[in-house]
């Protein structure tokens, strides 16, 4: 199991937010915030660039954030991956700013299904091994179902292992935030990470809640060392209670 780093650009700024509140309302009056970095990109991929964490995300929440995207990935070339409206026009100036792979999520779905036929054209503009597909999702009832636009678009996608065996022949990675626990900071879904264990024919990097080292041997448990995590409003170089430090030991503990 590995930790997988990450930045979230709102505003042009590092940020760290609880998930569901980020809507399209232009006011953000339902945006709660856990933390907002005097810091540039360029510093927290130089970080992780030093302490040799690759594979980690920075993600574009909405408009306005691609010259700091573009910062975080030269700081790091090819180690991090670039998501946030990700399409085929797009894609390319990514991978060449530095990015190792492209996330993509709410392109490839169109009336709460998944268009296939914009996977082609994806793969069209990049290679299979350097796309990561976000299947983020929300809990209804028992089953998880992929939410879209910001997670605040539910689609008709259940995370099945056909969807995923399936999905699995169009990237190389699988992020997959838990929208329901995310910055919360109140412990990871231990029934989605099971869940992905059992059904990701591929890596896959789990997302939300994660607040202290507990929790991430609690993913690599129910894992089976097969999931990896993120981790952001918990660290304290977001302004969280879990530091750095401990999390980079615990890496290296297991992937030395």
């Amino acid at each position: 199991m590995r930790f997988k780093p990450c930045i979230d650009l709102h505003g042009g700024k590092v940020k760290q937010i609880v998930g569901g509140t980020l809507s399209d309302d232009r006011a953000g009056s339902g945006l709660v915030t856990n933390f907002e970095s005097k810091l540039s990109p360029a510093h927290y991929a130089s970080l992780y660039k030093k302490e040799n964490l690759p594979g980690g995300h920075v993600i574009m929440l909405g408009a306005g954030n691609e010259d700091a995207a573009i910062c975080a990935l030269s700081a790091y070339p090819e180690g991090m991956h670039a998501g946030g409206g990700i399409n085929p026009g797009n894609a390319k100036k990514f991978i060449a700013a530095g990015a190792s792979h492209v996330i993509v999520t709410s392109y490839v779905f169109s009336d709460g299904v998944i268009k296939w036929g914009r996977l082609d054209e994806l793969l069209a503009a990049v290679p299979r091994e350097k796309l990561v597909l976000d299947l983020s999702c929300r809990l209804v009832g028992k089953d998880y179902f992929v939410a879209t636009d910001r997670w605040q678009r539910l689609t008709k996608e259940k995370l099945t292992a056909p969807l995923f065996e399936r999905l699995a022949g169009y990237c190389d990675e699988f992020l997959v935030h838990a929208a329901d626990v995310e910055g919360l900071r109140r412990g990871a879904d231990p029934n989605l990470v099971s869940l992905l264990a059992g059904i990701s024919p591929i890596t896959t990097v789990y997302a939300g809640g994660v607040r202290d080292i507990g929790d991430l041997d609690l993913i690599e448990r129910l894992g089976g060392g097969r999931i990896d995590a993120t981790v952001g409003s918990s660290l304290n170089i977001f302004g969280g209670n879990l530091l750095f430090a401990d999390v980079v030991k615990w890496h290296r503990e297991r992937n030395s």
